[in-house]
């Protein structure tokens, strides 16, 4: 037991430089929003990956966290944050695929209301485990299929989705608010990030980013 809790508070210890290591890379890389910086450094990544990974958790890659899922490396955390809250208040956040909960609990640092969901029921247990301990308080966790989004809580003046999509679903669109922002991956093969903007009822904004690449965006709930 001993030995456990010494190599857990040498993981902490480490994550704190590392930490500051990955901010510098992440500034490198053409991050320029501080406030989203500022929230990705008060969260300790290898907490969201399994203790077998923890060295790794502050590299700049994806790690696999079970079930086909990966946690998405800290540049793409990063610039898809920074694209969503465009230096402005985020108010009422919904987030498609919350997976380990890393990416939901930058989200909290930033937004007044995070409502997150997943599909798939055991990553949604061990978000909720992961977000408890950070005490991310305003946070919501939903099981459901994430192509329908959730519009019993719409609308959201923010929406990301953390996995690719075919194409952007209908129901998202409907459920921003005017005003709104989506950052989405889009394709299959060859995947671009999306940015969707709501300019009125019926009229969209749609800017193609940089291409990324993402686990599918799948439908039903498991």
């Amino acid at each position: 037991m001993a030995i456990v809790k010494t190599t857990q508070a040498g993981i902490g210890m480490t994550s704190l430089r590392t930490r500051e290591r990955m901010l510098v890379r992440l500034r490198e890389q053409g991050i320029k929003d501080e406030v989203v910086l500022s929230a990705i450094s008060s969260i300790p990544r290898h907490i969201f990956v399994d203790e077998a990974l923890s060295i790794r958790a502050y590299e700049d890659v994806s790690l696999p966290i079970g079930f086909g899922q990966t946690i998405s490396q800290p540049y793409i955390v990063a610039r898809m944050t920074e694209i969503l809250r465009n230096s402005n208040t985020m108010n009422k956040v919904l987030e498609i695929g919350t997976g380990c909960g890393y990416q939901t609990a930058v989200l909290s640092r930033l937004a007044k209301e995070v409502y997150s969901v997943e599909r798939i029921r055991p990553l949604v247990m061990k978000a909720r485990g992961h977000l408890r301990e950070l005490k991310c308080v305003n946070v919501k966790l939903d099981h459901a299929d994430g192509n329908m989004g959730l519009p019993q809580m719409a609308p959201f003046d923010c929406i990301i989705v953390t996995a690719a999509a075919s194409h952007i679903p209908q129901d998202l669109l409907d459920q921003l608010s005017i005003g709104g922002r989506l950052v989405i991956p889009v394709g299959t093969d060859e995947q671009i990030l999306y940015l969707v903007e709501r300019i009125a009822q019926l009229e969209y904004r749609q800017t193609k980013l940089e291409p990324v690449k993402f686990v599918p965006l799948l439908g039903g709930i498991s």
